[in-house]
């Protein structure tokens, strides 16, 4: 049961704006969780929970892990972006070229970033990477949204 809490307060705290223990609290009810105000704070303490400032000047709940995820993708995006020298695709077939060496690396990178969806597979060499589409409309999303990326016109 443990195992489940912690799991539902570290979901609410990402998806909703939690200012106190008892707006968790509530909300745990809500999802048929109950609990009590020290067991909650006790979670809080192991989850490593913090309260970071709003905009309007309150404290609300946030996980560390959020912060690390987004401080790992930009680390990813900025070594993919740094590598890339030019994009293309034909057909369902992506081909990305690179500075030499610097293939496995963007294209470990490519694969952590979240935000491409229709890839079946990349695979990666030494100066130029493979990415299978699904689609070919797919493809051209994909070797357009790295051209923006990468700052490439055309």
């Amino acid at each position: 049961m443990k195992a489940i809490r912690l799991a539902k307060i570290v979901e609410l705290v990402e998806k909703n704006e939690i200012f106190t223990q008892e707006d968790l609290l509530v909300l745990l009810a809500k999802e048929g969780i109950s609990t009590t105000q020290a067991t909650i704070s006790r979670d809080i303490k192991e989850l490593n929970l913090v309260k970071t400032i709003t905009e309007d000047g309150k404290y609300k709940y946030t996980t560390t892990r959020k912060k690390k995820s987004d401080s790992m993708e930009k680390k990813f995006r900025a070594v993919f972006v740094e590598s890339v020298i030019s994009v293309d695709y034909a057909l369902n077939t992506v081909v990305i070229k690179c500075h030499t060496g610097m293939a496995n690396a963007a294209c470990a990178s490519l694969d952590s970033m979240a935000e491409m969806e229709g890839i079946v597979g990349t695979l990666a060499g030494d100066d130029t990477i493979f990415v299978l589409m699904r689609t070919e409309k797919m493809a051209e999303h994909l070797t357009s949204h790295i051209r923006e990326m990468t700052g490439q016109t055309d």
